[in-house]
């Protein structure tokens, strides 16, 4: 037969309270429980107050820090662990890649220590010490949520568009490098905005200011962005059907690759792009005065997001998957 005790319940502490307020004695509070009178007898001794009196709300968060406590023993205990961990989420690397790259590319002083991302979740939401952990996540919630499906918007149709269901299957299954997914990251009540572009093998990342979202000064910043990039690197661009895409003609002729566009409201089609753009918004919000940062500070996120391990990448940053795979192309 077993010998577990259940946990006292938050009521039934609360009658604890009242029953010594009345001056019942342990085993009299025990009958009125249900409960064998040690078990009040070792709730006095672990959750009374220090002036030797009982309150049932302090004693209910004590028991509930000592239960969390199981899910960060880890972290409480492993010091240089803690500190990694720490260290890349003041990075803004998520749990899950911090938890990934460990797994597959630990420096030596770790070498063999592994932990979960739920155990990193754990310590930043319920750790006593670093409670405000949360605020280096990607949306900085202070509790995890489900992510919202995104509202839909109109789009103009674009001249000569090709659908990406015409995409070759190389293009689909990701078999190569250099095709990319294009979006633009817009900025409440301001005309400039960010143009954002995801290369979709490496999640390999560009981005530059437009300083507004017409047709024409789009395609001079896919230009820039793109043109100084190895002829490897340039094979096609999908699009949504914005109207800032509708010179999408001209950048087949000025860069040399093919367009494509996704259906009407399937923002997903190109999730690459649109999950990119979720990791900059931890640095640039939707509010964000767009006009106090400077190039290199767009630049800087930039980098600070290539090199970051991806899960898919096989916890490698895109900077190192696309260094090797240059590499490989020049020795050939």
């Amino acid at each position: 037969m077993s010998n577990y005790v259940h946990p006292l319940s938050d009521y039934e502490r609360q009658r604890i309270e009242y029953f010594l307020r009345l001056k019942y004695s342990l085993r009299m509070i025990g009958r009125r429980l249900g409960r064998d009178h040690t078990v009040i007898s070792r709730e006095l001794k672990r959750n009374q107050g220090k002036e030797d009196k009982y309150l049932a709300l302090k004693a209910q968060r004590k028991a509930e820090l000592r239960s969390h406590r199981t899910n960060r023993r880890k972290l409480e205990k492993n010091e240089p662990l803690r500190d990694y961990v720490e260290r890349k989420l003041l990075k803004a690397w998520s749990p899950e890649q911090i938890s990934g790259r460990l797994k597959l590319h630990s420096p030596a002083a770790l070498k063999g220590f592994t932990i979960s991302h739920e155990s990193i979740y754990d310590y930043i939401y319920e750790g006593r010490n670093n409670r405000y952990l949360y605020h280096y996540l990607r949306r900085a919630k202070r509790r995890r949520q489900k992510r919202n499906s995104r509202k839909k918007q109109k789009k103009m149709p674009i001249a000569d568009r090709i659908s990406l269901h015409e995409r070759p299957e190389i293009i689909e299954r990701r078999k190569r490098y250099g095709d990319w997914e294009s979006d633009l990251a817009i900025f409440s009540k301001q005309k400039a905005a960010l143009s954002v572009q995801c290369e979709r093998k490496a999640h390999f990342l560009r981005m530059k200011r437009v300083a507004d979202k017409t047709a024409e000064e789009n395609e001079r910043v896919l230009v820039e962005n793109l043109e100084s990039l190895p002829n490897e690197l340039r094979q096609s661009l999908t699009f949504d059907n914005g109207g800032e895409n509708a010179r999408h003609d001209k950048l087949r002729e000025s860069l040399n690759l093919k367009t494509y566009f996704c259906d009407p409201y399937s923002a997903w089609q190109k999730g690459g792009v649109e999950n990119i753009i979720g990791l900059v918004r931890q640095y640039l919000p939707k509010k964000t005065n767009f006009s106090t940062f400077t190039d290199e500070d767009i630049e800087n996120i930039q980098e600070t997001l290539n090199n970051r391990p991806r899960k898919t990448l096989n916890y490698l940053t895109p900077n190192e998957v696309i260094n090797r795979y240059l590499a490989q192309e020049v020795v050939r």
